[in-house]
């Protein structure tokens, strides 16, 4: 078997260096990575590495511990995010695992919990912004527009629209299938530079069928046939270019600004105050779990809440004593 960094394998025995070092296993790590998962997450997890974890390299293997991590990382624990945090001590413990398996070390991983942070509150568009949105998407609606409203309309996220082909697109069966989103990621090995990436969706349970109601169908069918994609002719969307219009067209409504996937979040609340059981939902948003669509994407609004109290009066009566 080849030799991979500073170790190899021969007679089925691992045979171990003394001057393996971190920075063997993590490319090796790496290398894995990007071999069995999709070049985008291989992009994300070498950002990381490269920003954060080269502080390591030299190192040797098995002289990693909590101690010593931590001093090397200190910018990390002091300047950023829990979340990042996180993120980054995660693949870290993947590539000591890694490390560990493929020469019979036995470093000991991190003990790092995920911190408890308090959760940013999850946006929707009101019923009032709704309407006040609608107004301007439907003035002089061109197919960026069109496009907002589908979204408005599906729940699809802003790389699955910014995707969107019209071969995607069955009139006669009024469904949309979702098969490809688009980000813009780093190229390797030049961190100033990026590419448009179109590649399938992050999950199986997100390359999914839509069923179309009659007015989605009116909505493509008004939309120009100019190219392979719906949105922008022979070329993918370029999903920072889109953020950008529903920004104007907010600012034009008189709406707060909020991100696109405001879009999706009050697509899935409207649904559920609409009456739809959340399996279908769930199924419709390309989850996995129907608690992930609960919790994550349901957001009651207030009148719907009131809605809920006011129909208490059917249990306890009206209180007509205090009636004026």
């Amino acid at each position: 078997m080849g030799q991979k960094g500073k170790y190899m394998e021969k007679k089925g025995k691992n045979i171990r260096k003394r001057k393996d070092t971190f920075h063997d296993f993590a490319l090796a790590w790496l290398q894995h990575i990007r071999e069995k998962r999709k070049y985008s997450t291989y992009v994300k997890y070498r950002d990381l590495y490269d920003r954060y974890l080269t502080e390591l390299d030299n190192m040797l293997f098995t002289e990693l511990s909590e101690q010593m991590i931590t001093e090397r990382l200190s910018r990390l624990n002091e300047q950023e995010s829990p979340l990042l945090k996180y993120s980054v001590f995660g693949i870290l413990n993947q590539m000591i695992r890694f490390g560990n398996e493929k020469s019979g070390y036995s470093v000991m991983p991190l003990n790092r919990k995920r911190e408890n942070t308090r959760k940013k509150a999850v946006e929707i568009f009101n019923i009032s912004e709704q309407q006040k949105l609608l107004e301007v998407l439907y003035d002089r609606a061109d197919s960026y527009k069109k496009g907002i409203l589908i979204c408005l309309f599906t729940g699809l996220r802003l790389g699955e629209i910014s995707a969107l082909k019209w071969s995607d697109i069955n009139l006669e069966t009024k469904t949309l299938c979702v098969n490809m989103t688009v980000q813009r990621i780093a190229v390797d090995g030049y961190p100033t530079k990026t590419i448009l990436y179109e590649n399938p969706p992050k999950s199986d349970c997100s390359l999914r069928e839509i069923p179309l109601s009659d007015s989605m169908i009116a909505v493509l069918q008004s939309i120009p046939r100019c190219g392979i994609y719906v949105l922008n002719g022979d070329r993918p969307m370029e999903p920072r270019t889109y953020e950008n219009k529903l920004k104007s067209y907010l600012k034009e409504a008189g709406v707060a600004p909020k991100n696109f996937h405001t879009l999706r979040h009050t697509f899935a609340t409207n649904c559920i105050e609409s009456g739809m059981d959340v399996k279908s939902l769930s199924e419709i948003l390309g989850h996995s779990d129907v608690q992930l669509t609960l919790n994550r994407y349901v957001h009651p609004s207030i009148e719907t809440k009131r809605h809920h109290m006011n129909s208490l009066c059917s249990v306890y009566g009206h209180l007509h004593p205090f009636a004026e």
